[in-house]
């Protein structure tokens, strides 16, 4: 005996017929029979959540939380479905799962978050890409899709161009294909260097009103790393009275750096 093989229409024909009992049967049954029966349902077209949700794997979100996502909006459109619908299931069921991985893209899947705006349009070309694609036997340029969606070639650019803040680059991704370093090897250290910089611009005019034998303090102290006893030595004056003058040029340079400050 030969047994004929069941066709994949056959199998998706079962299946909706089968979904369609179950709805019909949970739709005159009281709690808790009739969530185990939408469970069911679930469980059955489990397969369409998986691979609605497959189609978005190219975005840098975990396979995993993309399918969560999916069967949550299965959950949903098995429990909002109405039997009086003159639509099938799955035509609810497919733009229901849909939307629900659009709002997760748009309310949780953002490494940097754009403006609302410019989410919600990079959601809607997503959504007509597809179709259009199909219909155009390519990839639709910036001005179809702009068409399409009845708004600005513009525009589409700049919500395309977000498609990268789904995700970020690991520090540990190759920096370059032949150099043996990692993104991290290129990013900038710390360098003091700069606060010097920085530091002698702001002291320079503060430094330059002083008197030649304040200047010449400081050079001994801080340039040359003499000791007060070496300064006292190097300009015939007592150690005390090195540490008294050290004491008042630095009061008076605080004085004046702070003065710009209170003025702001």
């Amino acid at each position: 005996m030969t047994i004929a093989p069941v066709s994949t229409a056959d199998a998706k024909q079962r299946i909706a017929e089968t979904t369609q009992a179950l709805l019909a049967e949970a739709d005159s049954t009281p709690d808790p029979r009739r969530q185990e029966l939408l469970d069911e349902v679930v469980i059955l077209n489990a397969p369409v959540a998986r691979s609605i949700a497959s189609r978005y794997r190219s975005k840098g979100v975990d396979p995993d939380d993309l399918e969560q996502v999916a069967y949550l909006g299965l959950v949903k459109a098995a429990n909002g479905y109405r039997l009086d619908a003159s639509t099938a299931f799955l035509a609810y069921a497919v733009p229901t799962i849909r939307g629900e991985l659009k709002r997760y893209f748009r309310d949780c899947a953002w490494t940097v978050r754009p403006p609302r705006r410019v989410q919600e349009m990079q959601g809607s070309i997503a959504a007509a890409e597809p179709e259009l694609t199909q219909r155009l036997g390519h990839l639709p340029t910036d001005q179809e899709t702009a068409e399409a969606l009845g708004t600005e070639p513009e525009e589409v650019v700049e919500a395309t161009s977000i498609r990268a803040c789904f995700t970020t680059l690991s520090l540990d991704a190759p920096g370059a294909v032949d150099g043996g370093t990692n993104l991290l090897d290129t990013v900038a250290d710390s360098e003091d260097g700069y606060e010097l910089v920085e530091n002698v611009h702001t002291l320079t005019p503060a430094v330059s009103s002083l008197a030649d034998r304040d200047k010449r303090i400081l050079e001994l102290r801080f340039r040359n790393g003499l000791t007060q006893e070496e300064i006292g030595n190097e300009l015939g004056v007592s150690q005390m009275q090195v540490s008294r003058l050290l004491r008042g040029i630095l009061d008076r340079l605080r004085t004046q750096l702070a003065e710009p400050a209170r003025q702001v």
